[in-house]
């Protein structure tokens, strides 16, 4: 009998949650379209799923481990359908805030040209909340807008299948840090972002010191460091505008499928 797949997210290398690994954000990816169902990744049912919200992911969200994560934490133990897909139009830029999780995340940018393979994650009512909570979407003072990119903007193309009508996507309301030419730039990496920040931006060692781990450490035990060190970004002259928060302008916020939630709810 032939041996059975171990589709354990360990055995993929995929179960580390960038939430207690800051160094290792955005987490592992998939190679592939999967359903991530509890600690297992699964074959996919299928490329699109019509009862659920397209979610494009850029970050952590496209890593099992942080989503198991996130999912475990609220008490949501359905599947998440994750579909591999070319993007045109979305590049990643650097969030201008310090996470309380201890990491500078990724954040969506505008970029026309650029061409990148991305997830969509496909989630249902409660599992859309949980990553609203998750990026403070609900929230006045949270960090990120959840928006609509519509497909006369972004081109979202799952492997196998047609182009859809747009995706929702989590923007960042702080802005994203330039790369001084006031230009969005591109996330690096972890290790090597906090490194330079802490080399460059005058202030920031005396916040977080002197290395990336004492970076995270220091600013998961203290949500108003983090605050600070958000402003600090703004009062040294390096935020400048992802060029998609105009998609945030009329974002409401509900169960989807209900008059609450920002339309088109459903695909």
């Amino acid at each position: 009998m032939p041996v059975e797949e171990d589709r354990t997210l360990r055995a993929l290398g995929l179960e580390k949650a960038p939430r207690e690994h800051p160094l290792l954000y955005p987490g592992a990816w998939p190679r592939d379209s999967g359903l991530l169902d509890g600690d297992r990744l699964l074959p996919p049912e299928r490329t699109t799923y019509e009862d659920r919200v397209p979610v494009l992911a850029v970050g952590s969200n496209a890593c099992p481990g942080q989503l198991r994560h996130k999912m475990a934490e609220s008490g949501v133990i359905t599947p998440v359908p994750m579909t591999r897909t070319r993007v045109t139009g979305v590049g990643i830029g650097v969030s201008a805030h310090v996470s309380r999780m201890g990491y500078v995340s990724h954040s969506p940018v505008r970029a026309p040209e650029e061409v990148r393979e991305l997830f969509v994650i496909w989630l249902d009512a409660r599992q859309l909340a949980v990553i609203d909570a998750s990026e403070g979407a609900t929230r006045p003072d949270g960090n990120f807008h959840r928006v609509w990119l519509p497909a006369s903007d972004v081109r979202i193309a799952p492997a196998g299948g047609s182009a859809l009508p747009g995706a929702y996507a989590y923007v960042n309301r702080h802005g994203v840090l330039h790369d001084g030419t006031g230009v969005p730039r591109a996330h690096p990496g972890q290790r090597e972002l906090l490194t330079e920040l802490l080399a460059h931006v005058p202030g920031m060692r005396e916040l977080f010191g002197g290395s990336p781990e004492e970076f995270c450490e220091r600013a998961r035990a203290d949500p108003g460091l983090c605050a600070r060190g958000t402003r600090l970004f703004g009062e040294r002259g390096l935020v400048t505008s992802g060029g998609l928060e105009r998609y945030a302008g009329s974002q409401q916020y509900g169960s989807p499928g209900t008059g609450a939630s920002l339309a088109p709810p459903l695909m």
